[in-house]
């Protein structure tokens, strides 16, 4: 029993201190936006600003560079603890990214800064705690739920993101207490989360099923591209560098010369406002392929902030695209390529499922679940993080 109090007592503290942070740090994002977007000539100074950022890394950040990496690492196979330093040194690069155009996300700030907390608990009050795997666990809920608005997501997600065995089971009510208070305590400050529309479904007809296959399809071979793409720039711009502090130069050289050509914004940042556009009307059939472009040679070159908004905005767009050949609604297909692409990338499909149900309802939680299965089994076996090594559906 007083083990169990521990738990709670350290999942209410990580939770209100995640809400606190995520509240400043999505007021911060907003403003870096805003201020963008009405001062374009700011994008010149991605290439130097991302330099200056790998410089800081490099001279403050050792032990703390590889992100949300790390602390799968630390959640698998726990060694040592996570400097605190990870949280204020996220948020700032993250905010950076934005401010001057990065096609980067912000779940990876959540993330880190939640489990930076969290491991503050487990480092100064090591008789609290039994596991510091279930430590981290609620850190990262914490901190995902308070980002997106999604407690129950958010808690499956913090559980689900590595399968490291039994611990999972103990770990799930002070990991979903912990997303209800960040959740919460962001929502008390005043963050405004987006409502998503949410898509009605007279009956589930047999065609329905089958566009949710061939969605979830569809989002997995594109997980595979993005990943494949991610990929192949970090190691280019390896060989073009070998120094890491230079790297992140080449990504916003590139990501300037593509914002020129494009002639508009729309696959810099989170890219919010295309989200939102896909559950409306038609977008452009090619956005989901250049949101992979301009987000590869963003987090592939090493600008910070992480890939999940940009998964959404992918799926968002894809299932968009998809409109024109399959007979399901509109805002349905965006709903189905939104949850499908993130599920398949970050191989959390229960998480993905909640998610769907707290953003778009529960009217078509037989197509997401279909759709998310589907691409789960064919996005491959390497998503965004790396230190999975357990999966709850087999891969093809």
């Amino acid at each position: 029993m007083g083990k169990f109090l521990k738990l709670i007592i350290i999942a209410i503290s990580v939770g209100m201190l995640a809400g606190i942070c995520s509240w400043s740090f999505l007021h911060s994002i907003n403003f870096a936006i805003m201020f963008r977007k009405e001062h374009a000539w700011i994008i010149y100074f991605l290439p130097i600003v991302g330099v200056i950022v790998s410089w800081c890394y490099m001279q403050l950040g050792k032990g703390i560079d590889s992100g949300s990496q790390l602390i799968l690492e630390e959640i698998h196979s726990p060694q040592k603890h996570i400097a605190f330093r990870m949280v204020p040194m996220i948020f700032l690069s993250t905010v950076i990214s934005h401010l001057f155009g990065a096609s980067v996300g912000r779940e990876g700030a959540a993330v880190q800064m939640g489990a930076g907390i969290s491991d503050q608990f487990a480092k100064y009050f090591p008789k609290m705690i039994s596991s510091r795997r279930v430590v981290l666990m609620i850190g990262i809920s914490a901190g995902f739920a308070a980002i997106f608005g999604t407690p129950i997501a958010g808690a499956l997600f913090g559980v689900e993101v590595l399968i490291v065995g039994a611990e999972n089971i103990e770990a799930i009510f002070p990991c979903f207490l912990a997303a209800w208070v960040g959740h919460n305590s962001a929502m008390f400050l005043g963050v405004h989360h987006t409502l998503f529309p949410h898509p009605l479904v007279s009956e589930i007809q047999s065609w329905g099923i089958l566009s949710s296959v061939i969605v979830g399809l569809c989002a997995g071979m594109v997980v595979r591209l993005f990943v494949w793409s991610m990929r192949s720039v970090k190691k280019m711009v390896s060989q073009i560098t070998t120094n890491p502090i230079l790297r992140p130069m080449t990504g916003g050289v590139v990501i300037i010369i593509f914002y020129f050509m494009m002639g508009n914004d729309r696959y810099l940042s989170l890219g919010e406002d295309v989200i939102n556009e896909s559950f409306i009307g038609h977008v452009h059939p090619w956005d989901f392929l250049g949101k992979i472009f301009s987000s590869s040679f963003s987090i592939g070159s090493g600008f910070r902030g992480g890939e999940v908004m940009s998964l959404f905005y992918i799926g968002a767009t894809l299932g968009n695209s998809l409109s024109h050949i399959l007979p399901l609604a509109l805002p349905v297909l965006a709903a189905l390529g939104f949850t499908a692409v993130f599920a398949g990338a970050a191989n959390t499909p229960f998480a993905s499922l909640f998610l769907a149900l707290e953003l778009f309802g529960s009217n078509i939680t037989l197509y997401v679940f279909v759709a998310i299965i589907v691409s789960v089994m064919f996005s491959g076996k390497k998503g965004i993080y790396q230190n999975q090594t357990k999966y709850l559906i087999k891969k093809l």
